[in-house]
């Protein structure tokens, strides 16, 4: 199976500060790739570099085996990678269908289409699984997963075929987190790459195929989940090392 993405040797320094050095990471279709690290560490930095907010000074990416170059977050759409932030940068006042849609509305003529928009919305998050009562309500007044499955609904609607979710549980209670967890593999099955960064280790441990630790803007490692315990990868969080006796995982986890 060839990777779905490639980062070789990601540089980038921001005045005296090496914020990425030499980074390589890749992703397959179909897994999770949990990315973790102290505030600082460089993994936000090397996300931004994958979701066109920033250049890097070096380094090559290719996307389904092919050398791209992202230079804005619409070459990164162009694609297939879409990023679902923290703050899920939804529009509080307007609703799940113009949310879906926000900056790539459909129009006919010179007026918005709303009918087909709702409908393709509606078809979308149904596919989710995931009950939001009326499309129609401010996303304000939505639960903290609801929100979280209009960001998901926006991006795969778009064929996203990588995702990037920083922190998708981070502020959701426990039932909410098991919903996400649930569309998350719901994604996996069909065929999406996700990177996954998250300082819940039990988020991680649940959900990625890999894990992925930076330090200080450069790359510990990158171990298969199932080899690994919560103590092995603090380790690499904190000390910067890799386990002893632990296997290379620049290949996809082999499945059960």
């Amino acid at each position: 199976m060839a990777p779905l993405v490639e980062m070789h040797n990601i540089s980038l320094r921001f005045g005296g500060n090496q914020a990425l050095d030499n980074v390589s990471v890749n992703l397959y279709p179909g897994e999770v790739v949990g990315l973790l690290g102290h505030n600082g560490a460089g993994k936000s930095t090397l996300i931004k570099v994958l979701s066109g907010a920033y250049q890097a000074d070096n380094g090559l990416l290719r996307v389904g085996g092919q050398e791209v170059q992202i230079r804005t977050p619409q070459d990164a759409q162009s694609q297939g990678i879409e990023t679902i932030y923290q703050t899920l940068a939804l529009a509080d006042n307007l609703d799940a269908v113009a949310n879906v849609f926000l900056g790539r509305e459909k129009v006919r003529g010179v007026m918005l289409d709303e009918d087909i928009m709702e409908v393709e919305a509606r078809k979308t998050l149904d596919r989710l699984r995931v009950k939001i009562p009326s499309l129609r309500l401010p996303v304000a007044q939505m639960s903290g997963g609801q929100r979280q499955t209009v960001a998901i609904g926006r991006a795969i609607y778009f064929k996203a075929r990588c995702l990037i979710m920083d922190e998708p549980t981070a502020a959701l209670g426990p039932e909410e987190t098991q919903k996400v967890h649930q569309l998350i593999k719901a994604l996996k099955a069909e065929g999406v790459g996700i990177f996954l960064i998250s300082h819940d280790l039990h988020d991680v441990f649940d959900l990625a195929d890999r894990i992925t630790v930076m330090k200080n803007g450069r790359l510990v490692g990158t171990v298969y989940t199932q080899d690994v315990t919560h103590d092995d990868v603090l380790g690499m969080i904190i000390g910067g090392v890799m386990p002893r006796n632990v296997r290379p995982a620049d290949q996809p986890a082999p499945r059960n």
